[in-house]
């Protein structure tokens, strides 16, 4: 592998990780430089998972390190979301997403208006009582979640911190903390599916995971440092380019 590739393969990590760990959709980075390096989509797909799986890990560890979150916290949530994530990895394998890129734009943009004319209820210390969270309907929609990230990864990270937030009412630095936790624990799974599929170019993978690691500690750091309001401004900028790539992606599909 020529150096540049590497070179070009680590940069991309660094700034897919620090975007997943803050807000999500770091893989609008790295998907498009895999399918320039020759990649097909559902081998791009499966190759990124490894990158994902070092950058939660990291980014994991070091919320922990801070006491942002609990082992505990919402552990239904996470079962939930790692069941619906082995299913959309198996749908993955043998499926495009062209089909759904549409509809995901719609859900960003419809995000966006929820970051601007609802603010306090992403900027919000106070957390409601946790015996408000883990209904039916809570760990149905993670499970929807889990679905989609098994599915594809591309703006998981988006949907589960609206679901952490809006629907179980975290605060959003800690909110953040527990999104990495659940892509972690759902992650290992969905990668399995791709592995035994032979979906993975692990050359490639371990490479863009080098910089996954470091770009997601950095974002952990940063997020923790500068708190809710930042992380939402964030989630702003990251989620209007992410919508208007995917929009531009799929009318070009079409």
């Amino acid at each position: 592998m020529e150096w540049y590739i590497i070179v070009l393969l680590i940069v991309v990590g660094i700034l897919s990780g620090f975007i997943n760990t803050i807000a999500g959709s770091g893989s609008l980075l790295t998907l498009p430089v895999l399918y320039f390096l020759g990649l097909e989509p559902n081998i791009a797909n499966g190759t990124l998972r490894i990158g994902i799986l070092t950058q939660s890990l990291t980014a994991v560890t070091t919320y922990k390190q801070q006491q942002i979150f609990e082992w505990k916290d919402s552990y239904k949530l996470i079962i939930s979301a790692v069941a619906g994530s082995i299913f959309g990895a198996i749908f993955a394998v043998n499926l495009s997403s062209e089909i759904m890129e549409l509809v995901i734009a719609g859900l960003f943009i419809f995000m966006i208006f929820l970051l601007i004319f609802k603010p306090e209820k992403w900027i919000t210390d106070k957390e409601i009582s946790t015996n408000k969270r883990n209904s039916f309907l809570q760990i149905a929609a993670f499970f929807l979640i889990g679905l989609y990230g098994g599915f594809i990864q591309v703006g998981v990270g988006f949907f589960l911190l609206a679901g952490l937030v809006l629907g179980a009412g975290y605060e959003l630095v800690r909110a953040n903390a527990l999104k990495s936790l659940i892509v972690l624990a759902y992650t290992p799974f969905a990668l399995t599916v791709f592995i035994v599929n032979n979906q993975v170019d692990y050359p490639k993978a371990f490479i863009l995971a080098i910089g996954n690691i470091f770009g997601a500690w950095l974002a952990a750091k940063l997020s923790i440092k500068k708190g809710a309001k930042f992380i939402r401004y964030f989630l702003i900028l990251v989620i209007t380019i992410s919508a208007i790539k995917i929009i531009i992606s799929a009318i070009d599909n079409l």
